[in-house]
């Protein structure tokens, strides 16, 4: 046994180190799926597997609980897969490695998947059971959370008989969720037009890289470097006077991470190279100066690159230029309702050149449909000026607060009970997949909780081992006390 299995609440650190031992980067969960359908028909638990690929589990009640109200326990099966630069790593091959450091459980130069791999694990943990007392349970574990919430969308009525939802994926022990932002993607299409290069000059390569990243929900509102923006803002600077002919531009690579790195291969004369580099010196030295509390870890590295046959036209590369320096990222608006928390952001996530077109995607979130719809209509204006095209697609709602709720007054009552002090109730910017089961579910009342995760979606990801156990005893506590049926 590893020190990670050995870890307390035991039953839910071993679930969490086979969940690591099996890759599930998102729309790859097939073989996660098929090892926990293996174990639930071994434990002779139902289980089905629903059109979209979600898996329904359910348990009998405890002895003398069968009168309960029914409760779903719900996660995703899904990890979002980034990794250090130079971490050699296939996200569809290979293990994820945890190991502890301190207080702290981490992974090898990679995201770890504790979000929302403790969530899974805690479900999983409570099915495999025979001495936690609850009422008639069921697990619902989703697939494809990160990159679209295919499973969410997916997900019919008929399948659950629960009155109950409570969402594993938050991170921060100590809050209760009630509410959540709502999303739609936005991308960004810059028609190319190619040529050949105006003279025979060296061909480079320039890599921003070095900088935090992070959800783009949870952590959007810390000010930290986006590689796509600051790349774009140094070639606005300098691309003119250093004579730059593009070839390629691409950065980021998931919609709701904020892009640690970018790259941006180019031509330039020769005699132009000295002061380059001399200007990505200034470059970095001002931007590390800028984001000295938030990110100050940004470097430029230059490259020699193989000839260019091609190079993007004048009209393009200004176009793509001038479009991404203008376009908004990061917070638009806090929320006037819930004190600290971002009502609307926008995260340039993900740039790819094509031989046809550069491809911009973007991430807008919103606690409110008007502010989601607001961004939508500055994106469409700056692309007209622009002459381009935006398109969104793969919408989803918002969770709306429900201050009445009696699960989430359930939670903090028990919270209050356990550990002497009230939890915060909160409104998380991030997309949680409670708005969207309230399509085929409406009267299902729902909260969401978790242990404290920090930095997901990046490579610095790392779980803090004391809030598992006060996470797993929170809920094991709330089943204890889910009320009967009226």
């Amino acid at each position: 046994m590893t020190a990670i299995s050995q870890l307390q609440p035991q039953a839910l650190w071993q679930w969490f180190e086979q969940i690591c031992a099996i890759p599930h980067p998102s729309k790859h969960e097939q073989a996660l799926s098929a090892h926990i359908q293996a174990w639930a028909k071994d434990k002779q638990l139902d289980i089905i597997e629903d059109k979209v690929g979600n898996l329904i589990i359910k348990k009998p009640a405890t002895a003398g609980m069968e009168n309960r109200k029914v409760v779903v326990l719900q996660a995703h099966i899904d990890m979002v897969p980034q990794k250090n630069s130079d971490k050699i790593h296939d996200f569809e091959k290979d293990p994820i490695i945890p190991y502890i450091e301190g207080d702290w459980v981490k992974a090898t130069g990679t995201t770890l998947g504790a979000d929302n791999g403790i969530g899974m694990a805690s479900a999983l943990a409570v099915l495999g059971s025979d001495d936690i007392p609850h009422g008639p349970l069921e697990v619902l574990l989703t697939i494809d959370e990160e990159a679209g919430m295919t499973g969410a969308f997916g997900l019919e009525a008929g399948y659950l008989d629960a009155e109950i939802l409570i969402n594993t994926d938050s991170e921060q022990e100590g809050e209760i969720y009630m509410g959540c932002a709502g999303g739609v993607d936005a991308q960004i299409s810059v028609p190319m037009v190619w040529q050949s290069p105006e003279q025979s000059n060296a061909t480079y390569t320039l890599t921003l890289s070095g900088l935090k990243g992070g959800h783009s929900g949870v952590n959007i509102h810390l000010g930290r470097g986006n590689a796509n923006k600051l790349l774009a803002r140094f070639l606005f600077n300098h691309a003119d006077e250093l004579a730059i002919e593009l070839t390629q531009l691409t950065g980021g690579s998931l919609r709701n991470a904020i892009p640690r790195e970018a790259n941006v291969s180019f031509m330039l004369p020769g005699e132009n190279v000295p002061q380059l580099e001399t200007l990505m010196a200034e470059f970095q030295t001002l931007i590390n100066q800028e984001l000295a509390i938030a990110d100050p870890q940004m470097r430029l590295e230059l490259t020699e690159a193989p000839a260019a046959t091609q190079v993007m036209s004048e009209d393009t590369q200004n176009r793509l230029i001038d479009l991404l320096h203008a376009c908004p990222n990061g917070v638009i608006r806090m929320s006037d309702e819930v004190e600290g928390v971002t009502e609307t952001s926008l995260n340039v996530g993900v740039i790819s050149t094509k031989t046809e077109s550069v491809e911009i995607l973007c991430l807008i979130r919103s606690l409110l449909d008007s502010g989601r719809e607001e961004v939508e209509g500055v994106l469409t204006a700056l692309t007209n000026l622009a002459g381009v095209e935006v398109s969104f697609s793969g919408a989803y709602p918002g969770w709306k607060p429900d201050n009445s709720s009696p699960v989430m007054a359930l939670v903090r009552e028990t919270y209050d009970d356990i550990y002497n002090k009230a939890p915060v109730i909160m409104v998380i910017h991030a997309g949680l997949e409670c708005g969207l089961f309230k399509k085929p579910y409406p009267e299902m009342d729902m909260v969401s909780i978790g242990p404290t995760i920090r930095y997901p979606h990046s490579p610095d990801e790392k779980v803090l081992i004391e809030t598992v156990g006060q996470y797993y005893q929170l809920l094991l506590a709330v089943l204890a006390r889910i009320p009967e049926k009226i």
